[in-house]
């Protein structure tokens, strides 16, 4: 057996004949399994808001979408929706319009976008699952609002006698003043079917309706549009597929994927993550110097142990190296102890929600192995660090008899 690993495994399991060591050693142990427990729970946590905040956009984002380059709209010609169609991978995808308009109901106003979409857009969106009151209906009389857009205009579902009036400007050019007010803008009437919540920004942000009607509202011809969403079939990533869309399509339309039509609510979550990671690490590295000094006091303790092993033969590289490998077990059994704890906290609250945000809703989580491997690896380095400082204290003058 390798001789400074076998002595150190003793130290570790050995008690000290003075209790104020035998106490120091217990806080040092405590100390890292409590931090490694909190800083793999609080990582667990932000994995699952993660989760939980993404989970918002997937109602609304597709797993691909295609967006024009330049401007506002582009043309989707029968030929390439025959080549869409015939894409291998691809299971469904849905064709929209959008454009800012000016909602009214009973004197209150309210600026919004309206989403023309046709009847595959609740396949490649789970938007429809997110109805808060009455049903996806779009036809030529219904829309579907959000939740925000409902309360800020006063309006509810099926007001057939009081429907919200939408507002879209006329394409075209020249002089308002030469034109009379009314001549500015088309106008349609519209009862509210259903209401969907998801979250405030979004809430406050759509009317779905029927794309034909969206299209003759703004004036537009029935090739054009401005996204086309798409869903793949099961266990296909989408960028197996994207460069033949991207084919069809032209150089004139640009795909994105979920990430990047969220890539700043990714780098927000991403950086938050990694800002919580360094402050719990400065936190375990405060907590390590305890490490440093429980390994200083043993080496004092043991300092007439030491002696006899130099006496012995033992080198001073070989007794640094007994109490270098001491703190490593230490750290890193501290370390193994606090991630077992923090993974049946996580798993606690997965199987049995015991803490909640609202009555209906648990704190998100997230279990993930990586984890497990960045709290390791984190508690570690940072064992290794402290240990070589420490043993660095052995020295021949302090075994000279």
């Amino acid at each position: 057996m390798n001789f400074p690993l076998y002595i150190a495994k003793r130290y570790v399991r050995s008690k000290s004949t003075q209790n104020a060591v035998n106490i120091i050693n217990f806080i040092t142990f405590l100390v890292i399994v409590i931090g490694s427990a909190a800083l793999f729970i609080v990582l667990s946590a932000f994995a699952g808001l993660k989760t939980f905040s993404l989970s918002f956009t997937e109602s609304f984002d597709p797993q691909l979408k295609a967006l024009p380059v330049a401007g506002k709209t582009f043309t989707l010609s029968p030929e390439q929706e025959e080549r869409l169609q015939s894409v291998n991978g691809l299971a469904f995808y849905s064709k929209e319009i959008e454009e800012k308009v000016s909602l009214e109901h009973r004197g209150k106003n309210h600026i919004a976008y309206i989403k023309g979409v046709d009847s595959n857009y609740t396949k490649v969106t789970g938007v429809d699952s997110k109805l808060y009151i009455g049903d996806w209906t779009l036809n030529e009389s219904q829309v579907v609002s959000g939740l925000g857009i409902a309360n800020i205009l006063g309006v509810t579902i099926n007001q057939y006698r009081s429907p919200m009036q939408i507002y879209a400007f006329k394409p075209g050019k020249g002089s308002i003043s030469q034109q009379s007010i009314s001549s500015l803008y088309n106008q349609l009437p519209m009862v509210i079917g259903g209401v969907y919540a998801v979250e405030a920004d979004l809430d406050n942000k759509y009317v779905f309706a029927d794309l034909r009607l969206t299209q003759a509202l703004l004036e537009k011809d029935s090739l054009s549009i401005s996204g086309i969403n798409f869903k793949m079939d099961e266990g296909v990533e989408p960028s197996a597929v994207r460069d033949e869309i991207q084919t069809i399509l032209g150089d004139g339309v640009q795909l994105k994927n979920r990430q990047q039509l969220n890539s700043t609510l990714y780098k927000m979550l991403n950086t938050e993550n990694v800002a919580t990671y360094l402050i719990f690490t400065l936190v375990l590295i405060i907590a390590l110097f305890n490490v440093v000094g429980a390994i200083i006091m043993m080496i004092l303790d043991k300092q007439q142990n030491s002696k006899t092993l130099y006496s012995l033969g033992t080198t001073i590289k070989e007794l640094r190296r007994i109490y270098f490998v001491q703190g490593i077990l230490v750290t890193g059994f501290g370390g193994l102890i606090g991630v077992l704890l923090g993974v049946l906290i996580v798993w606690s609250q997965l199987a049995f929600s015991w803490l909640k945000i609202t009555a209906t809703l648990a704190y998100p989580v997230k279990f993930e192995f990586i984890n497990i491997v960045i709290v390791l690896a984190t508690i570690l380095v940072l064992g290794i660090i402290a240990s070589k400082i420490a043993s660095s204290r052995i020295n021949k003058k302090l075994v000279d008899l």
